[in-house]
């Protein structure tokens, strides 16, 4: 008979990388503080962290939150669901990333993904005045990593099924508003996400 080494014992259940664990502690904080506020403040900051298009091109709209929502929309949830879905996504996909190319660089990465994804939802709907709030665009990111790291160790296994899994979780999240009241996270604009994520992770 044999007994696990006390190393073994001490083996957490999931070995989530730092910066991974980092950005889901990140999330997961911001939406119980949001449930600590009264309805008119979690409005407020909401509406003034999230991304909002028409800021950026509306006269004399702009102010010092559209420097900022680029980063901060990816912080904001509409709902514990869009919050779950999002955060197992991210331990899904984030941990390999960084397993990959490290924790710094994944989470400017991922930052950096969320951002393209802002700025492409700019340049579609720019006269947009609807408050748009998730970390999909930079999750999508992840996925698109993820997939770049498979094409480039020339293994297609499990590629397909990873595809599929994405489409039914963006689709579940866009045609069940898991965006909350506030309408993030189109179901339409997922295939601009991806392709933001698979093209910037060539560059890293």
């Amino acid at each position: 008979m044999t007994y696990p080494t006390p190393e073994a014992v001490r083996q957490p259940i999931f070995n989530v990388p730092p910066a991974t664990k980092a950005l889901l502690i990140a999330n997961v904080a911001v939406h119980l503080l949001r449930f600590l506020l009264p309805s008119k403040l979690d409005d407020i900051v909401v509406t003034t962290f999230a991304l909002i298009p028409a800021r950026y091109t509306e006269p004399g709209v702009f102010g010092w939150s559209a420097l900022v929502d680029p980063i901060t929309y990816q912080f904001l949830h509409g709902s514990l669901t869009h919050l779950g879905i999002n955060m197992l996504a991210l331990l899904a996909f984030g941990a390999g990333v960084e397993r990959r190319i490290g924790g710094s660089r994944m989470l400017a990465f991922t930052l950096i993904c969320g951002v393209v994804a802002a700025l492409t939802h700019l340049a579609i709907y720019p006269s947009s005045s609807v408050p748009i709030i998730g970390a999909s665009g930079a999750i999508s990111g992840l996925f698109g990593g993820v997939l770049r790291f498979h094409v480039y160790s020339g293994s297609r296994r499990g590629l397909w099924p990873l595809v599929a899994l994405w489409v039914i979780m963006d689709a579940v999240t866009g045609t069940m508003g898991m965006g909350g009241r506030r309408g993030a996270d189109r179901l339409g604009r997922s295939h601009w996400r991806l392709h933001c994520g698979v093209a910037a992770v060539r560059s890293v």
